[in-house]
């Protein structure tokens, strides 16, 4: 039946039927659970969430650790590289102004 009142009820009195009976109840029931259902599975994915980015931190943390490991060493070995070119004679030369000066070249004992 259609309702053509202008000036309808407006509330959950307006929707309520004379006589729904058993079926009313088991409508009620059906969207009671479903829900739960859909609370319960938002709850799910809320976890599943937040622990996906606890696991990208992690994840994240690691590389980062590994990271500096990798330009410590990188750095230790171009020092390494420097000494040796260092040890055998080889001076360094820089730019100052519009005169390159030679460090290395002075040695004790000459």
């Amino acid at each position: 039946m259609i309702n053509t009142d202008p000036m309808a009820q407006i509330g959950f009195a307006a929707r309520r039927r004379n006589g729904g009976g058993l079926a009313s109840f088991v409508v009620s029931l059906v969207g009671l659970a479903a829900t739960a259902v859909a609370v319960t599975v938002g709850a799910i994915l809320a976890v599943l969430t937040a622990a996906t980015v606890a696991v990208l931190a992690v994840v994240g943390g690691l590389v980062l650790f590994f990271a500096g490991f990798a330009l410590r060493a990188r750095r230790s070995r171009q020092m390494r590289k420097a000494q040796k070119a260092a040890d055998e004679g080889v001076i360094d030369a820089q730019k100052v102004g519009d005169t390159w000066v030679a460090y290395g070249w002075e040695r004790d004992g000459r």
